[in-house]
């Protein structure tokens, strides 16, 4: 049976319409893949394991933590600087404090800056990766351990990089499902 031409017309933008809508509900998760991969927008990488090469060359590296609107945590780097060789692989610290009378569920975005250190600040195991979630009154020290690829001095644009930040920002998620009955029994309990 074929279509008439106002049925193919409706047919033609109801398609657009999907298509277009499937592009924006996948455009975050393919926009994020692309910045891992390539260090866009300052992403540092991910990797399994540290540099197989050291410089003698050093670079600074400094560390922000700021909290998204809401988010009732305190959070901060417990250092704010550090010089590492190129290569060397770094440990770094960053502290939050749940002062809330319930538990909350966090998780960090990131950066590098300046953008041209993202493609060559590689992180082999972060705080990150994963949900974080704080009890009552909790207090925690989460570790970052990273290292500045040593390509970067030979790039047109990173062997002018001698200070790279690494920005984090807390939000507030949902619980998971096990503190969510946690959540709800401490509010059972005061009421």
């Amino acid at each position: 049976m074929a279509l008439s031409g106002p049925q193919k017309t409706v047919m033609q933008t109801v398609s657009v319409v999907l298509l277009m809508g499937g592009m924006a509900w996948a455009s975050v998760p393919l926009y994020d893949w692309f910045c891992r991969v390539t260090g866009f927008g300052g992403t540092p990488g991910q990797v399994s394991v540290g540099s197989d090469e050291v410089l003698d060359q050093t670079v600074k590296v400094r560390f922000d933590g700021s909290l998204n609107d809401g988010m009732p945590w305190v959070f901060k780097p417990v250092v704010r600087e550090m010089e590492v060789r190129i290569g060397e692989t770094g440990l770094a610290f960053y502290e939050a404090y749940n002062p809330t009378d319930k538990p909350v569920a966090g998780q960090a975005s990131y950066n590098v800056t300046p953008y041209t250190a993202g493609p060559f600040f590689e992180k082999i195991d972060c705080f990150c990766f994963t949900e974080q979630v704080l009890a009552p009154g909790e207090r925690v020290q989460m570790p970052v351990s990273f290292f500045v690829d040593p390509e970067m001095v030979d790039d047109r644009d990173g062997k002018f990089v001698h200070t790279i930040t690494l920005s984090y920002t807390f939000y507030e998620i949902d619980l998971p499902e096990g503190y969510a009955a946690l959540d709800q029994d401490s509010a059972t309990a005061t009421n």
